[in-house]
């Protein structure tokens, strides 16, 4: 029993709910043998006291045998508050919470076209029509159109006494985007380290206020932006958005596989593009036919909604009125955005509070 089969044995031990074990997490501070006990100290952040209790018979679990017994082998486990909201392992890691913002959700997809930003206004929307205070931060400098999605071009945040931007509000949800900072015809030139920069100040220095979720619409693919979220902001989940052909699910797996790889849980996913239904009620599947849901039965995650291509989303969304403002018993998409919106795992909680 050596300091080195000690720690290979413990990074066999999962965090509670995660795919990553609690040696690469950093919650092993100290491992010592002597006169043939085993003393392992533990440090875990989190307001869950199951999380420590398994912890520690996963522990011994995996060291009592190699010991010779539970009597050789003493655990530590010191329990602390996790920094900010964040109670996941991303908190003992050190990612951030926003301040005022309860909880914060990306959607993303593995590649672009779609529909991503229409999926991520319309969302906002459904969520803040079921009483939640909703913000909406476009993460995409190259291609921000949120802007333009809420009617809101031409406008130009101000600063408050902080310096801090203070979002652009419409339809009742508080908005930042490059789009606000730039004319519709200006690029935007940076490279990575000043696009991380970009967005790491739309996050953190925007006086959001208080908010039950702050929706994050990610530009498509995994690059700097995307990894400068995930690994500095505590972040609650991510909503995968894809259509359904086998081409835009082989990307999303990309994104899926980007976020399990930083422990952030997987909400569910939102087939775009499902099919489009003729006046006369035939169903058209012009990019495959549930795609998305057969992923998610293998991911085993909730498909939060089904959305078809319709042309009004289009239009309403040209015209800065997205389509989930209108009522959910008149509009079939509008009620599948709302259906997405009650199926998303975090908002019983907010309902409540």
């Amino acid at each position: 029993m050596t300091e080195d089969a000690i720690r290979n044995a413990l990074s066999t031990i999962k965090y509670p709910g995660f795919s990553r074990d609690i040696v690469s997490f950093g919650l092993v501070k100290s491992i010592s043998v002597e006169n043939g006990i085993a003393a392992i100290g533990i440090q875990v952040q989190t307001r869950d006291p199951k999380v420590p209790e398994k912890i520690f018979q996963d522990c011994h679990e995996a060291l009592d045998e190699m010991a010779g017994g539970a009597q050789n082998v003493q655990i530590g486990v010191d329990i602390q508050d996790p920094p900010g909201a964040a109670n996941t392992p991303g908190g003992v890691a050190g990612k951030q919470s926003i301040p005022g913002v309860k909880q914060i959700i990306a959607i993303a997809s593995g590649k672009g076209g779609v529909g991503k930003s229409t999926v991520s206004s319309n969302l906002a929307i459904a969520l803040s029509k079921q009483g939640l205070k909703v913000g909406l931060c476009d993460c995409d400098l190259y291609g921000p159109s949120i802007p333009h999605m809420f009617g809101a071009a031409g406008k130009q945040p101000m600063a408050d006494q902080q310096e801090r931007i203070i979002p652009i509000e419409a339809h009742g949800i508080k908005l930042i985007s490059m789009g606000f900072l730039l004319s519709d015809d200006s690029p935007v030139i940076v490279r990575g380290p000043m696009a991380t920069r970009h967005t790491q100040y739309f996050l953190q220095q925007v006086a959001w206020g208080d908010l039950d979720i702050l929706v994050l619409d990610l530009p498509p693919g995994t690059g700097d932006i995307q990894l400068t979220i995930v690994q500095t902001i505590a972040l609650d989940g991510a909503v995968i958005v894809t259509t359904p052909q086998e081409i835009a699910l082989i990307d999303a797996r990309k994104a899926i596989n980007m976020f399990a790889k930083v422990n952030v849980r997987i909400l569910g996913l939102i087939e775009n593009m499902s099919w489009f239904e003729c006046d006369h009620g035939t169903r058209y599947h012009l990019f495959g036919d549930a795609g998305g849901k057969r992923e998610a039965e293998r991911l085993k995650v909730p498909l939060l909604a089904q959305i078809p291509i319709d042309p009004e989303t289009r239009q309403r969304c040209d015209e800065g009125e997205p389509v989930a403002l209108l009522d959910g018993s008149k509009s079939s998409i509008a009620a599948a955005f709302e259906q997405a919106a009650e199926q998303l795992p975090i908002v019983p909680a907010h309902k409540q509070s």
